[in-house]
């Protein structure tokens, strides 16, 4: 019996040294170094951040960068910031998420950053619009964004000669003289919910004023007179699409688009990995939705797909910056592009898509707005109440359901502005 014991004193004693010299050599890899935190949202790159950690750690020898990449990302950070266990860097989108932790204090103000200097104004603009008041202070840096209109196949257009649309009624007469020549003019995929948000946010940019949320927060405006024309033609355009558009989800309709199956797709620069894993030689280009009866009148819908934001509780804000510097150097930048076919938000020279062709124009000039439901609050369900209106076909419904929603799930945000505005006035 003593044996035993003795035995397993041993043992136990073994593996608590084992322990130690493991514990011991983590800390000797790190010993004298700055350690990064950097949790993002993306899980679709996550070989480009392991190719970006790994190069950042082979070139930096006072700092070592961590990047994590979660498949719900956006769960664990926030029950982190419940625990006050803060990463020093998040990867997030520029969406109401992002306007919430503005809102709690939990990002740094990083207007002290230089590499702020070369990101364009337009996307800048984009994140400060998100604020749901003004806040004084810079909190994200945006790092690529993505394309929102019309994906068509380029040999098809090309074979049958047709145009490109810079109206809403030329785009009505190619979908019928595409119709005409027995082809589907497009694919919604409109079983998933989220895709009905595609060509609403497209033809919103053109249709709606880009503030509008915080007009109807500060009462000046409602959604029932300003998203009518909106309405009305996203019942015009499910005219062209295939034939139960409900009973078919998003891998779907980029399947039945690879494949030839219709013209045109409308949705994201996002979409195009997920069509050309089906057929990789598709030639596909784009073009902002033309929503507008005027030629000219069109916008790009575009918005902050990635931003790297500094975390309030960060202990290190300079060690945050260097990552930032390294995370923005051009050839990161075009490894991000080119793994994930986005648009850069760095104001400089680098090789997009062809995919997005259609739509450099507007890149290039900052011709651009912000995709509208990245200001609804997801207990909402705008996706659902947009797919419900196009199945019921009831613009008064929708549109005075959707006035009464905002009203209740927004009542705190506008309980600020009302604060906000009481406190400022006209400033």
């Amino acid at each position: 019996m003593r044996k035993r014991k003795a035995a397993v004193s041993v043992l136990l004693a073994g593996i608590m040294l084992i322990a130690m010299c493991l514990s011991a050599c983590g800390t000797d890899e790190n010993a004298g170094k700055t350690v990064v935190e950097l949790v993002q949202y993306k899980p679709e790159a996550v070989g480009v951040f392991e190719k970006l950690e790994e190069e950042f750690n082979a070139t930096h020898d006072d700092i070592v960068l961590k990047i994590d990449s979660p498949n719900d990302a956006m769960t664990i950070l926030k029950t982190r910031f419940i625990r006050e266990n803060y990463p020093d860097i998040i990867g997030i989108g520029g969406d109401i998420n992002y306007s919430y932790f503005v809102d709690s204090d939990i990002l740094a103000d990083v207007s002290d950053y230089q590499g702020l200097s070369s990101i364009k104004q337009s996307y800048l603009d984009i994140l400060e619009n998100l604020e749901f008041v003004p806040t004084e202070g810079t909190f994200g840096v945006p790092y690529v964004a993505n394309a929102a209109g019309v994906l068509y196949n380029r040999d098809m257009f090309e074979e049958h000669g047709w145009e490109i649309p810079e109206t809403w009624d030329e785009f009505m007469d190619l979908c019928e003289e595409i119709k005409s020549e027995g082809v589907l003019p497009m694919y919604f995929g409109f079983k998933d919910t989220w895709t009905c948000l595609a060509p609403w946010n497209a033809l919103a940019v053109d249709l709606a004023p880009a503030d509008v949320c915080k007009q109807v927060n500060r009462g000046e405006t409602n959604f029932t007179d300003e998203y009518r024309e909106i309405a009305e033609k996203m019942l015009q355009l499910v005219e062209y699409g295939e034939e139960g558009p409900f009973a078919y989800g998003y891998n779907d309709a980029c399947t039945a688009f690879a494949n030839g199956e219709c013209a045109m797709y409308t949705i994201g620069s996002y979409a195009v990995p997920q069509i050309k894993s089906v057929n990789p030689d598709m030639n596909i280009d784009s073009f902002v939705m033309p929503g507008s009866d005027e030629k000219g009148g069109n916008v790009l819908n575009s918005g902050v797909d990635l931003q790297f934001c500094v975390t309030s509780e960060c202990k290190n804000k300079e060690a945050a910056y260097e990552v930032l510097d390294f995370l923005l150097e051009n050839d990161n930048i075009q490894m991000y592009l080119d793994d994930q076919n986005a648009v850069p938000c760095k104001d400089d020279s680098f090789e997009l898509a062809s995919e997005v062709d259609g739509m450099t124009e507007y890149i290039e000039q900052g011709i651009m707005s912000d995709y509208q439901d990245h200001y609804y609050p997801s207990e909402m369900a705008v996706d659902a109440q947009i797919q419900t209106f196009l199945i019921n076909q009831d613009v008064d419904a929708f549109l005075a359901k959707f006035d009464k929603d905002w009203l209740r799930y927004n009542r705190d945000i506008i309980r600020l502005v009302e604060e906000y505005e009481a406190a400022h006035g006209n400033e």
